[in-house]
Formats: C-alpha cells, structure tokens, sequence
C-alpha cells in the first residue's frame, strides 16, 4: 500500500513539475531590447552614377579630298585660331584638274563663238531669201547647244578650283587640338568618309560630364541640381558642377535602361582632362532639422508576445473609423489622416520647387512634412473653435485650407531666392539657355512620401506601434512626421530573446514588415 502511495506521489511530483515548466516557464520569453532616440538632423539623398569628362564643344577635322599629307601646322595641345591652316593635302593632281578644266573652258568658249557666227550668218542669208528656215533652226539649235556646254565647262573649272582648295585645311573653331590622326605623307581616302584629321575643343575650361543615370533613379534627376564628383587623378579634391541636360534618348547598357545626364562644370584649374572618369553624385533632395529615426527602427518585426495587444485593437479601430468616415473623438488624439493631409499639402505647397526645400511655415526648415509645431497648433486651435460641431473630414480640409495658403505664401517668400541661385549658377558654369522645349518635369521629393511604423516601450513592458508619415531617406535615417514623438523619445530598433521559439512567434506577428503602406 505504501509502495502504491509513494508510486503515486512521485508520479504527481513529476507531472506538477512538467506543467510547471511548460506552461509556465516555457510561456515567458525574457527579450533584451536595443532602443535608440529620435533625433533632429540634416538629411542629404544623393542618386550616384559614372560618367566620363568631355569638353563643351569638339569638333572632328577631316578632309573632303584625298590624297598625301603634305604638311601639318598643328600638333597635339596646339592653340589654333579660327580660320587658321593646319593642314596641307598633296594638291598636284587637284592643279592638274583645274588646268584640264580651264582647257576645256576655252574649248567650249571656241565652239560657242563658232555657233554663233553661223547662226548670224544663218539668220542674214534667210533675212535675204537665201537659205531654208531648216538651215537657221539647224544653226539655233548648235549656238544653243553650245552655251549649256560653256555653262557646263565654267562650273566644271569652279569645281576643279573648290576641290583644290579643299587640299589646305583650316581650323574650324578655336581651341586646342586634343588628337591627331594623322602624319606626314600619309594617305587618306575620302571616296566613302571623310577621314577624321585632328580633334579640337572649343575650351578646356568650361567641361561636362556626360554620365547614365538608369530608368529606376531618373525620376529624382532634375534640370539645375547641384552634382560633385571626384576622379581617379585628384582623389582628394571634389568637383562640383550643375544638372544642365537630361537626354530623351534611352540607352540600353547590359540589358538595363538608362538615360544621359548632362553635368556643367567649371575648369579654370585646367585639372580636369577629356576622357576622366567621374564618380558623381547628383543632390536630389536634402532637408534640415528634420525629425528622423534609423532605419532599422521602421524595419523591426517584434515578437507576438512582447506586442500590446490593446494599443493594436485601438489602432485598428482608429482606422476602421477613419475608413467609414466617423467623426474624431473630441480631445482625442491626432488621427492618422492629418498625417496624410499634411502629405498633400506638402506636395501642392512645394511642387515645381526642385531640391531645395524651403522652411516650413512655423520657420524651421522641415521641408516636404510640415512641421510638427506648428501642426499640433492648428490642430488644437480649430479643436477649440468648433469642438464637436465639426466631424473629422471638416477638420481635415479646414487644417489642409489653412497649410496650403501658408505654404503658398513661403513658397512665393522664397523664389526671388530661388531664382538668384539659379542665375548665380549660370553665371558660375556657363550654363546657358539651349535646352529643348520639353524637359523632364522637375522632382518633387513629396512624391516619395509614405506610412511607416516605429514601437516604443511602454512602462507594462510591452511595445506599442506609432504610426507615422515617412520621408526623405538618405540610406540611414528616415524622415518621420507624427505628433506623437519628438527629438530624444526612445524607441525599439531590435528585440532579442533566448527562446527558441522566437522565429516562430516573429512569422505569427501580425505586423510582418516595417511599413503599412505606401512607399518608403
């Protein structure tokens, strides 16, 4: 009997302490957390690409006529002048031609003397009823005959006279020669293309970089954006120079779209040579004192376990309401949708502005995202004046009415800016007004806004979503805009646990992914 009680009892013991470590101890998942702050910062998006130096204006010399290279006035880094000779083809057969077509010239001048004496003397006899008007039409038809041959021999001659001259070569701009193709007593052929002789640029001292830019980072590529660059022979010294041209033309490169961008750059320094290789980067969007996060923060996929299930069916009934149109809850919180509101009018408040953000309406340059300042007090302030006899969708436009008319106003405060800058950069690169008709339409970074997702730890020990509106990304932070956090909030960039179940739960996760939408 105590043998069954004791069996029993064991048994009990070994079952309570297996529940014990399944349900209980097997259930708690210890997580370590790595947080990080929101900041306040400068934000710089930069689209790079390679591309090769070349002067403005180059002209390839060749000859219309062939023959021997008699003699050679420029070599390489020659300074030339317009109109200057430089070259000499061989022109003994070219003299030769202009003699045998003077010859006939004065064969052909003979003959039309003799036409038209016979013809006088032809059109006399019939004047006196001596001859047939056959005879006269025979002598007519001869004099006229023979003056399309005069005609035909003098243009001859000129010919002969042109293509002698085409035997010296002249320079057709002036500049310095950079190639040269040919020696003396070399023969060149010009039956099927003109030979190229030397190559001349205009000035080495305005240049441009000629670089590809593919199809998927085009789109950020405007006309008057500043680019820096460096080369292989001065690695310690930066370039800079403008966007002055982006080609139409596509170019496929290893089965890859891309498109030519034109850079302007000033060489006084004369250190930039044709044929360098440039590493660029073209400035597309910068932003200062912009309210950031890093990027991992966005891209964090927390356990299920370690989620405030309540603050997530808050956030889901939030946005079922946004969805259905329901009214915001008097003193609540800032909804979602102003979010958006404050995208839009970001977008209709800076379009045609390019890459230079200009400062938001509170005074701070926040750029694209309005800033958060000022948001909460517009928002606080139309809350106060209508309260409840307003629903949310009313709000949303009387909070957009009044973002855009202030972005208006800043963006007219700031483009006689805009537009020195513009001139000071012509001035400075020598860009002038030669582009086509149609251009590229100007990048509007607003464009790339969109909806991310950052968790901050709450005092319960869980993790709590805050949506915000993201921005501009330069690769290690994100723009952020949400009232909800400010600089040197804490939040969640990674959550570690020993468990080994902790891959599981993370696929369960019903946030997969560090975005809800839209681009970023």
């Amino acid at each position: 009997m105590r043998k069954k009680i004791y069996i029993t009892a064991v048994t009990v013991l070994v079952l309570g302490i297996a529940a014990f470590f399944l349900f209980f101890r097997g259930n708690r998942n210890e997580y370590t957390m790595r947080f990080d702050k929101v900041s306040t910062g400068s934000l710089t998006v930069y689209v790079t690409a390679t591309g090769t130096i070349n002067a403005v204006t180059s002209v390839d010399v060749g000859t219309q006529v062939s023959g021997i290279v008699s003699r050679l006035y420029a070599d390489f880094n020659s300074v030339v002048k317009e109109g200057q000779i430089i070259a000499k083809i061989d022109s003994t057969f070219l003299v030769q031609a202009v003699r045998d077509a003077n010859a006939s010239l004065e064969r052909a001048k003979a003959q039309y003397q003799d036409s038209k004496r016979t013809l006088d003397r032809e059109k006399m006899l019939l004047d006196k009823g001596l001859d047939s008007q056959a005879n006269y039409d025979a002598a007519l038809t001869g004099y006229e005959s023979n003056v399309a041959s005069l005609k035909q021999a003098e243009a001859a001659l000129e010919r002969a006279k042109i293509n002698l001259s085409y035997a010296t070569i002249y320079a057709p701009i002036s500049g310095v020669v950079i190639n040269r193709a040919v020696n003396v007593g070399q023969t060149v052929a010009a039956s099927f293309s003109s030979p190229t002789l030397f190559t001349i640029a205009n000035d080495l001292k305005k240049m441009q970089v000629q670089t590809t830019v593919d199809e998927s980072d085009i789109g950020r590529v405007s006309i008057g954006q500043e680019a820096s660059f460096t080369v292989d022979a001065y690695p310690d010294d930066k370039f800079t120079g403008v966007v002055s041209q982006i080609r139409l033309a596509p170019v496929t490169i290893q089965n890859v779209v891309n498109y030519t961008v034109i850079i302007d750059v000033n060489n006084d320094d004369l250190k930039l040579m044709p044929g360098m290789t440039a590493n660029v980067r073209i400035l597309v969007a910068s932003r200062q004192n912009a309210l950031r996060v890093p990027n991992m923060a966005l891209r964090l996929q927390p356990p299920t376990d370690a989620i405030d299930t309540a603050k997530i069916a808050e956030l889901r009934e939030r946005f079922s309401r946004r969805q259905d149109g329901e009214s915001n809850p008097a003193g609540g919180q800032a909804a979602p949708a102003f979010g958006g509101a404050a995208q839009q009018v970001s977008s209709a408040g800076r379009a045609g502005q390019g890459p230079h953000s200009f400062g938001g309406p509170d005074g701070g340059a926040t750029g694209s995202l309005w800033g958060s300042k000022r948001f909460q007090e517009v928002r606080d302030s139309l809350r106060a004046k209508y309260g409840d006899s307003m629903d949310r969708n009313g709000l949303r436009q009387k909070l957009m009415a009044i973002m855009k008319k202030e972005a208006a106003v800043q963006q007219k405060s700031s483009s006689p800016a805009v537009a020195a800058r513009t001139t000071r950069d012509q001035n400075r690169f020598g860009i002038i007004n030669r582009y086509p008709e149609y251009e590229k339409s100007t990048y509007d970074p607003s464009s790339d806004n969109g909806r991310g997702r950052v968790w901050i730890l709450e005092a319960n020990g869980k993790l709590a979503p805050v949506q915000v509106i993201t921005g501009l990304n330069d690769g290690k932070f994100t723009e952020i805009m949400t009232p909800k956090l400010k600089d040197g909030d804490k939040i969640v960039i990674g959550v570690s646990t020993n468990s080994a179940d902790d891959a599981a739960q993370s696929e369960r996760s019903p946030f997969m992914g560090g975005r809800m939408g839209g681009r970023h």
